[in-house]
């Protein structure tokens, strides 16, 4: 494998570990009740993002170098049905599925496979274009799933990154670790 594609794909597995633990981090804050929260009627609670993800990430990575990203048995439609009956744990043990399936296909990516075409929806992509898509699409919903639990946790949401009004002690933090 050649330097380029070593470091991409370990790139691309840090950050979706990056993603998947910020996610988390902000779940964990929430109550099961708060899971299945939505800002309005048309919104997704945070309970569908996680069904949805976990959907996305079963269907694109099943097979993922030999069949269609979308899979005939998938049935999207269901993701987006709120059922306040799903337990937390239950919807963590969706999200992990997931994960697990993505996170094992990538960590056996080999070099030559970035260069095959894969397809999604019917439509060519390279196995680069694919993992791109992804890594978008869920830093899409990372950012609807932290929105939504602060609009939910208000002042007492635990900031993930940099609080707005601390650059300065954060950039004091960094320094003192090196």
């Amino acid at each position: 494998m050649s330097n380029f594609e070593k470091e991409y794909l370990a790139i691309a597995i840090k950050q979706f570990k990056h993603f998947k633990e910020r996610a988390e981090k902000g779940i964990q804050q929430l109550s099961e009740k708060e899971l299945h929260w939505k800002p309005s009627g048309e919104s997704n609670s945070i309970a569908i993002i996680i069904k949805h993800l976990s959907g996305n990430m079963h269907s694109r990575w099943v097979d993922f170098l030999t069949t269609d990203g979308e899979k005939h048995y998938r049935d999207r439609n269901l993701e987006f049905i709120d059922d306040a009956n799903e337990s937390k744990e239950y919807l963590m043990q969706k999200w992990e599925e997931g994960w697990k399936l993505l996170f094992k296909t990538i960590e056996n990516l080999k070099a030559e496979d970035l260069d095959k075409t894969v397809n999604l929806r019917q439509q060519p992509l390279s196995v680069l274009q694919a993992v791109q898509t992804e890594m978008a699409h869920i830093s899409y919903h990372l950012g609807q799933i932290l929105y939504i639990g602060k609009q939910i946790k208000d002042k007492d949401w635990i900031i993930l990154s940099i609080p707005k009004i601390g650059l300065k002690e954060f950039n004091d933090k960094v320094t003192k670790k090196v």
